[in-house]
């Protein structure tokens, strides 16, 4: 590094920066009380007054329980994925119990806070006889205590087992279920009544986990520094690359927000906007901090510029106490547009959250279009990520075949029409377009993605790790040697999967419930692009995993499948009951009347996009034999020419042998007939 960086570094910091790092926690209790004035966040409510002490301990419990529950995600992140672990240190052991010590706090705070978000909804006192017969009641009847009884269930199971676990499988599935766990509370914010519903769940729910993982992620960081000793510069750049990737999905999670709840730039002005302004200042703060520590701190740290990272580290923490503070109280504030659903809402509208599309021509399968974030943006992020690990091969001189690109990007482009164009948008109405999305998203993208080998492209430019610690890389080689996916990647019951969850779910209350509620819709989806990949992966994938079986095989079982798929088409086809009828009859479509009749179509479109996909499928399989068939036959040869044909050399003993034991038990009086010579016995083991 430059002397002019080092002389940058040295500068003696901000005031500000020679907080301590407990400043986190005192930052945020104490804005939380100016930015509640602000935001009318603690006055009390038009139907009923539960008193201050209920009011102010909403705030508080729920600032609480986000500090915890972010040490909770930042210290088995730390522990799963970044801290380097020697035969030595127990690193990993400390931070996994430190977490389960902060899940049991983020339990407590969850309960106290739906104890006290109940209180303050219906407007009674904790002192009044009647609570506790109310709470018991309602609370799992009302969404907002309902989720905070769930997380909080979540992060009691994640403080029992983090006490005790010890390997690091363990402690990234705990990673994985900490984040999890916050996702049910975007269903209790603001976002539960926004007029765009899905868009403004999708964007507090990715707000809530970018947040959480870098504020417990730097938190941790700063817990775990002690120990840390010569590897505390190879964790924090670990760290600010996750950094990086959170600020990102804050930012415009935050804006999409903002933007949903702002109506105009006079809006600003009001109390909303101005803690919206106030969050938005930390939020480039934090940005500028982080951009400090990549430029310029990283380096230095393994040249003894430990003290300089302290304090901005300090720093950060302060700043992300005032932006927790102000989140609390913002979450709590009414925002300049209400989030109050439309009141003459059509059946449509109040069954979907959309308006009613209109009649299907044949032009709205090219000109209707409502852009579902969560999907464009899965879409954008994959074939940002396989472009830039194609640059990177190049760059290193490696090449990889441009067909895989192309079919890659194809893939998601497709996947992106059909949740986003006509069989997305009026997949929420008919059941025939929404047979048509689920057929798109199950079989036609699958049979893109598949060939593009996502896996191997990750394995080849994802750099390893020599402390052992799971990166990227060994994540995904973990998850492929696992013995889950060796379960999964076997062909009847990937094939099991992919049809018999067809079945089950039209045929329970499964579809009706992801028709009517945003959750069951992503889960929907995300359940038919998987079981639709894994079963192309085994038939034709190319990436690394478990031993394929013989092509023959996988033709019987794909084969096996599509009969049973076309059989679920036909039965559909000559259905007389309506499936989901308390939906598809309730939204009194003028331009649809009949229900059974598009039921029945439907039916059809699942038989018949089926028969393009299982021919191509079929195709690919037999040119998979071939291809093996020669690459076996190439090995073999090759292996004959290195050891002038050992395996032939072989075979011909063993003739010899057995006709010297032949001869020798038959005697002169019963001679066997003269076997081959030697140089026609190359025909008769064939061309190896």
């Amino acid at each position: 590094m430059s002397s002019p960086v080092a002389q940058t570094v040295a500068t003696p910091p901000a005031p500000l920066a020679r907080l301590p790092l407990p400043a986190l926690v005192l930052a945020a209790l104490l804005a939380l009380p100016l930015a509640a004035v602000i935001g009318e966040a603690a006055t009390a409510p038009v139907v009923g007054d539960a008193g201050g002490f209920v009011r102010w301990g909403v705030l508080y419990a729920r600032v609480i329980h986000d500090l915890a529950a972010a040490v909770t995600v930042g210290l088995l992140i730390h522990a799963a994925y970044l801290v380097p672990e020697t035969t030595r240190t127990n690193r990993r052991i400390t931070a996994t119990r430190l977490a389960g010590i902060a899940a049991g706090l983020w339990a407590v705070a969850g309960v106290a806070g739906a104890v006290l978000g109940m209180a303050d909804l219906i407007g009674i006192p904790l002192s009044d006889p009647s609570f506790g017969q109310q709470f018991t009641t309602f609370a799992w009847r009302i969404e907002p205590t309902r989720v905070a009884l769930i997380t909080a269930g979540v992060a009691a199971l994640i403080s029992v087992v983090a006490l005790v676990v010890t390997s690091r499988v363990a402690m990234a599935w705990l990673s994985v279920l900490a984040v999890l766990g916050l996702l049910p509370l975007a269903l209790a914010g603001h976002s539960a009544g926004a007029t765009d519903h899905s868009t403004a769940v999708n964007a507090l729910a990715v707000h809530l986990v970018g947040v959480t993982v870098w504020v417990g992620g730097l938190l941790a960081l700063a817990m775990l520094r002690p120990m840390l000793g010569g590897d505390l510069a190879a964790t924090a750049a670990r760290y600010s690359v996750l950094a990086g990737w959170c600020f990102a999905a804050v930012a415009l999670s935050g804006l999409q927000s903002a933007l949903i709840r702002v109506g105009s730039w006079s809006d600003l002005g009001t109390r909303y906007g101005v803690l919206l302004i106030v969050k938005s200042v930390a939020l480039l703060l934090l940005g500028y901090a982080g951009w400090r520590h990549r430029r310029s701190l990283l380096a230095g740290l393994g040249q003894g510029w430990t003290s300089a990272f302290v304090r901005l580290v300090g720093a950060e923490l302060v700043v992300m106490g005032v932006a927790i503070g102000t989140a609390v109280a913002l979450a709590r504030s009414a925002p300049p547009v209400p989030d109050v659903p439309v009141q003459d809402a059509t059946p449509v509208f109040a069954l979907t959250g959309y308006p009613d599309p209109g009649p299907l021509t044949g032009d709205s399968w090219f000109t209707t279009w409502t852009t579902d974030w969560l999907w464009l943006s899965l879409a954008m992020v994959a074939v940002g990520l396989y472009v830039a690990g194609v640059l990177r091969l190049r760059r290193r001189g490696d090449a990889w075949p441009v067909h895989r690109t192309i079919v890659w990007v194809l893939g998601w482009a497709v996947f992106a029409y059909a949740t986003s164009g006509a069989p997305g948008v009026y997949g929420r109405v008919l059941f025939s377009m929404h047979m048509v999305m689920h057929m798109v998203v199950a079989m036609l993208v699958p049979l893109l993605l598949v060939p593009a080998a996502p896996i191997l492209l990750a394995l080849r430019a994802l750099p390893s790790r020599p402390d052992k610690t799971w990166g990227p890389r060994e994540v995904i080689l973990q998850v492929v040697q696992s013995r889950l996916f060796k379960v999964f990647a076997n062909p009847v019951v990937a094939a099991a999967l992919f049809f018999f969850s067809l079945a089950i779910f039209y045929y329970s209350s499964l579809f009706e419930l992801a028709l009517r509620t945003h959750t069951g819709h992503v889960l929907m989806v995300v359940h038919f692009l998987l079981t639709g990949y894994l079963f192309t992966w085994v038939l034709i994938g190319i990436d690394p995993g478990p031993k394929k079986w013989p092509p023959i095989m996988l033709l019987v079982v794909l084969f096996a499948t599509m009969s049973f798929h076309a059989f679920f088409g036909v039965v559909m086809t000559g259905s007389t009951t309506v499936l989901a009828p308390d939906f598809f009859e309730a939204l009194k479509l003028p331009w649809m009347t009949d229900v059974l009749g598009n039921q029945r179509e439907a039916g059809a479109i699942a038989w018949g996009i089926g028969e393009a996909p299982t021919l191509i499928l079929t195709l690919l399989v037999a040119v998979a034999w071939v291809r093996t068939d020669r690459a076996e036959s190439t090995r073999k040869d090759r292996q004959a020419d290195r050891d002038g044909d050992a395996e032939l050399a072989a075979y011909n003993a063993h003739l010899q042998e057995l006709k010297r034991r032949n001869e020798r038990g038959n005697g002169p009086r019963n001679q066997p007939r003269r076997s081959q010579p030697d140089e026609n016995l190359r025909d008769e083991a064939g061309e190896d």
